[in-house]
């Protein structure tokens, strides 16, 4: 891979998300990663100063959006890929391993026949390994799975996005204890990434300023491999599977869980209109 990406950074305070606009230097190609629709819980409302902010930005600057890369099927904000889309064009793609997920969530939201479970909502399903571009800019598709089976990571260039898998180095990682997730799958899919060149650039998709530290959303492989408190250099697997599955067992389920499963399952698409013209979401009953 080749290529140093220029990469603008937007960052979603209710939710701690990082999305990022990433552009080809040496043309007006740009793809925009894990986007998010503003959705406030107690009252059911959606907005969009989120995702228009991208919007403005791409129009502003007489980009072409390619791509709507989704890193997973988010599970602490809804995706703002379709309105983005609807705006500014580009195709949604994730990774081929959504079906597993939408099999698995189908049944927990009690999906009737109507919902595919065959990933036929986005444009594009990538595999592990697959290839894409950006203009004249090389992407890679890693699977990365561990935090949920259908976790990518995108190298672009020199950088790379890397979704939940990784936080910064005093954050560690994802958590690894949603269906479908598995900590020693984590474990192998970290390494994936950290045997990257070590100064790849890695952004992330939250981060929480622990210990009131200011919120930081990039990092480099060196600085993982030195630093990271769940992972660096000299963890074993079974020191990591030990770490991860303690501390899982005691974090709460995230807020935001049952409305953006519902909707990053279907590629952001919000429920169909019902026969009053409204739109409901789904909450299963001690389902989760």
């Amino acid at each position: 891979m080749s290529g140093h990406p220029d990469v603008t950074t937007f960052f979603d305070p209710p939710t701690n998300t990082f999305s990022y606009v990433v552009k080809d230097p040496d043309s007006s190609s740009c793809a925009i990663v894990d986007s998010v629709l503003d959705f406030d819980y107690a009252s059911g409302r959606v907005s969009h100063q989120s995702a228009d902010a991208i919007i403005d930005h791409v129009r502003g600057r007489g980009l072409t959006v390619e791509w709507l890369l989704e890193t997973h099927v988010h599970a602490d904000h809804l995706s703002a890929a379709p309105y983005i889309q609807q705006a500014v064009g580009g195709q949604i793609a994730i990774g081929a391993n959504i079906r597993v997920v939408q099999e698995t969530f189908g049944k927990v939201f009690n999906e009737g026949s109507e919902f595919q479970r065959d990933g036929s909502q986005f444009d594009r399903l990538f595999e592990d390994g697959d290839t894409f571009a950006i203009g004249d800019l090389d992407g890679r598709v890693m699977h990365t799975p561990g935090h949920t089976p259908a976790c990518l990571t995108y190298v672009i260039g020199d950088a790379a996005f890397v979704g939940d898998t990784l936080f910064m180095p005093d954050s560690g990682t994802a958590r690894a204890d949603f269906p479908g997730g598995d900590a020693r799958t984590l474990f192998h899919s970290i390494q994936k990434v950290l045997a990257l060149p070590p100064e790849t650039r890695l952004f992330m998709c939250h981060d929480y300023g622990p210990n009131g530290r200011e919120i930081r959303n990039e990092t480099t492989v060196a600085e993982e491999l030195a630093h990271n408190i769940h992972v660096r250099e000299g963890v074993t697997e079974d020191e990591f599977v030990a770490m991860r599955t303690a501390r899982d067992a005691t974090l709460a389920v995230p807020k935001l869980i049952i409305p953006s499963l519902q909707v990053n399952m279907k590629a952001g698409e919000l429920p169909k209109p019902e026969s009053d013209g409204k739109r409901y979401l789904k909450v299963p009953i001690n389902g989760l």
